[in-house]
């Protein structure tokens, strides 16, 4: 799917390690809808993305292979990263939309990306 290197980009909160073809799924089964209502450790993940805390092994995998992810449109992403960060996406952008800014400030800032899945998110009900 195109619009993969957008939900990359506002991590999946799984962790990315490289194979020879996809990331690592040791971590696809994480609670997501758990980790989101946990603002503290959510926090925990987005301080580790933007280089303002510590970084738990699964988000320092994510950070360390999130270049690749977007520059590859997510291709070694699995279907479960894939559903996963799209649902982190929508969080972000109805609950959090300041740590959305700050993170697409740090990985997208010409708007890159943003624009270019803009179309297909919508698609998808994530409004940008």
């Amino acid at each position: 799917m195109k619009y993969a290197a957008v939900v990359v980009l506002v991590f999946g909160f799984v962790s990315f390690a490289r194979s020879a073809s996809t990331y690592t799924d040791k971590f696809d089964k994480v609670d997501l809808d758990a980790l989101v209502k946990n603002e503290r450790l959510f926090k925990t993940y987005v301080n580790c993305l933007l280089d303002k805390g510590p970084c738990q092994p699964d988000g320092l995998e994510l950070k360390t292979h999130l270049p690749d992810a977007l520059l590859t449109e997510c291709i070694h992403c699995t279907d479960a990263q894939k559903e996963g960060t799209r649902k982190v996406i929508r969080h972000l952008l109805q609950h959090k939309r300041e740590w959305w800014n700050e993170l697409e400030a740090k990985y997208d800032p010409k708007k890159v990306y943003v624009t270019k899945y803009r179309d297909e998110l919508k698609k998808e009900g994530i409004e940008l």
